[in-house]
């Protein structure tokens, strides 16, 4: 079977690669087999030179055995394909490839986390786009761990993160969380994804460096709770019923900030936000446009893109004009975009 490779570059003892040398066939060490439609890989070859293995979009629900035998192999993706955690199971327990890196389960049949204890240098896990119901098994994946995806499942409680010390992204979106918590050993997370949950109330759990946060889509009526966030540099909060703009003045490096869909009716503590960018605030309740350049003074010529349509204010004569005025940078004013 065709199938795509890169070479890996081994040099002689000139310098030259020794890829040049006519002599010598290179390794393939990336198999990228996307999108083939297999049902299984008994007609594949697997050199045991890879160190990357791509299935994304096939039919497969077996693990074949000799992906077992690859001790060279780093990232492994089985992205949507037909596994259940019966056709995963085997993974367990294939010691020879237990320096792997990168592992994406995203989109198959899965109703647990699978057991991935073998694997002590992993750093990217992805489960999402699953049936999994609860984080449990979390606690038996490495420390090593820099990135994990778990969004788009039926995951009721944050559980069995506490260990993974290095961690610096984390995709719980889509989920049925209704309380933030366990998040206070993750003193190196950047990106905390939690759209579409239930969460009433932020608990960032003392979070000061974290880069990006967002809960669109929950159960909040306030923002509080990112006033020690002062890293923070975009806040997602759209879709909520938050009432007032507040607990944001102390978030100085923030450049995006959506607070769109929600109860506003004025726009607050932001003044000194000097770096802002990115302001959405459509689809509230904000009657006028009155007071806007004192609300957004600190970043009236930094700001480029705002978005206050399906507002009141939004019908007011010349509305586009006078933010015009106002930002003298602006380049967008919600879907209209200026040369």
């Amino acid at each position: 079977m065709e199938y795509q490779t890169q070479p890996s570059n081994h040099d002689d003892s000139s310098g030259n690669p020794m890829a040049d040398d006519d002599s010598c066939e290179p390794n393939p060490t990336v198999l990228d087999l996307t999108s083939y439609q297999l049902h299984d890989l008994d007609s594949v070859d697997f050199p045991l030179s890879l160190t990357e293995l791509d299935f994304t979009a096939n039919r497969l629900s077996k693990l074949d055995p000799r992906i077992g035998h690859l001790s060279n192999l780093k990232k492994l993706s089985l992205r949507q394909n037909l596994f259940d955690d019966a056709g995963l199971e085997p993974i367990s327990k294939w010691e020879a490839i237990s320096g792997l890196e990168e592992l994406v389960l995203r989109d198959n049949q899965l109703k647990k986390i699978p057991v991935v204890s073998i694997f002590k240098r992993l750093l990217v896990f992805d489960v999402s786009y699953n049936e999994i119901l609860s984080m449990n098994g979390l606690s038996k994946v490495a420390n090593t761990l820099k990135e994990l995806y778990v969004s788009k499942n039926e995951v009721t409680k944050m559980e069995e993160i506490d260990h993974f010390h290095e961690l610096q992204i984390l995709e719980l979106g889509s989920n049925r969380l209704r309380v933030m918590e366990n998040l206070q050993n993750l003193t190196f997370l950047q990106e905390l994804w939690l759209g579409q949950n239930r969460i009433r109330s932020v608990n960032l759990c003392g979070l000061k460096f974290i880069k990006k946060i967002s809960l669109q889509s929950n159960r909040l009526t306030t923002m509080t709770g990112f006033e020690e966030c002062v890293a923070l540099e975009e806040l997602y909060l759209s879709h909520n019923g938050i009432v007032t703009m507040e607990g944001l003045s102390t978030l100085v490096n923030l450049h995006v900030l959506d607070v769109a869909s929600n109860k506003l009716t004025a726009i607050n503590d932001i003044e000194n936000l000097t770096q802002l960018e990115d302001l959405w605030l459509n689809d509230n309740q904000i009657t006028s446009l009155e007071g806007i350049a004192e609300a957004v003074a600190g970043s009236k010529a930094k700001l480029t893109t705002i978005y206050l349509e399906h507002n009141p204010c939004a019908n007011s004569p010349n509305y586009a004009t006078t933010l015009r005025q106002i930002f003298p940078n602006i380049q967008q004013v919600d879907s209209q975009v200026f040369g």
